[in-house]
């Protein structure tokens, strides 16, 4: 047993003690309901009586609390497609549908990602590169194409006299996926009327997938890369006509180097169309 205080000062320095670590309630050798006790409190107090309104003027009727929104990550799968295009086409800017994106709410990548991640290159190009998603160092940075895969872009810009202030970048999915996994169909459908409109607002004359799956979601098609890439499909957004072509993606090119020389094929394809243009 720890022996009792010999003085009062010793006394108040346990008490002291004790309030600091918390302890502001004695302990008897009985235990006591303080549930019991607050309900019996609440129980003898009067009731009060709310006061009468003047007979001049009528009682003001009780205020009207809006109903909480409901959270697009709990609302069907149709419901946050049809929120995203109604959001999507309400942006008249690039700024606009850039604060519209980043304050959307139905697309789960936005909690696990750092940053959104919505465009480099300049508005009024005539060339738009659209990509997937974006990477760690894209996440980190903000802007895509900023890892080994953008520089490998850069120096393919720079080979056919192109560089990120005579193009517009930016990719399907705005966000980056936990652990660079490839977005989910879903993801996709969610993004997708954001990236369709930010097309529509640049308004390229030539626009350039890189890679299937950017090829597939904005051209409606469903052949693999390799079959895609080179191919020039006429492609349609809000009315306006432009040419558009698949190709490699860079991040592809990296594990498959010697694929570079089909790339550069498109690249030089590119660059005659922007000529002719």
């Amino acid at each position: 047993m720890p022996s009792l205080p010999a003085s009062p000062e010793e006394v108040i320095a346990l008490l002291r003690w004790y309030a600091e670590m918390g302890v502001d309630v004695p302990v008897d050798e009985t235990p006591a309901d303080r549930f019991a006790e607050s309900a019996a409190a609440a129980a003898s107090a009067p009731a009060r009586m709310p006061s009468p309104a003047p007979a001049s003027q009528p009682a003001a009727a009780p205020p009207r609390v809006a109903a909480p929104a409901p959270s697009l990550l709990t609302a069907a799968p149709d419901a946050v497609v049809l929120a995203a295009r109604e959001q999507a086409g309400a942006a008249q800017s690039l700024e606009e549908l850039r604060d519209i994106l980043d304050r959307f709410e139905g697309c789960a990548l936005k909690a696990t990602a750092t940053r959104l991640v919505f465009s480099d290159g300049v508005p009024d190009a005539r060339v738009m590169f659209v990509g997937e998603a974006p990477g760690r160092d894209e996440d980190l940075q903000g802007k895509p194409f900023v890892g080994r895969s953008g520089q490998l872009l850069d120096s393919m810009l720079a080979a056919i006299g192109l560089d990120r202030t005579k193009v517009y970048i930016a990719n399907i999915v705005p966000w980056r996926p936990p652990g660079n996994r490839d977005p989910t169909p879903q993801e996709t459908t969610i993004c997708r009327p954001f990236i369709e409109r930010q097309i529509e607002l640049v308004n390229p004359k030539i626009l350039v997938c890189l890679g299937a799956r950017s090829a597939q979601t904005l051209l409606g098609v469903t052949d693999g890369i390799l079959k895609l890439r080179g191919r020039w499909i006429d492609h349609e957004i809000g009315g306006a006509p432009r040419r558009a072509v698949a190709t490699l993606h860079p991040a592809y090119l990296l594990r498959q180097p010697l694929q570079k020389r089909l790339a550069w094929r498109d690249f030089r394809a590119i660059r005659a169309a922007i000529g002719e243009g």
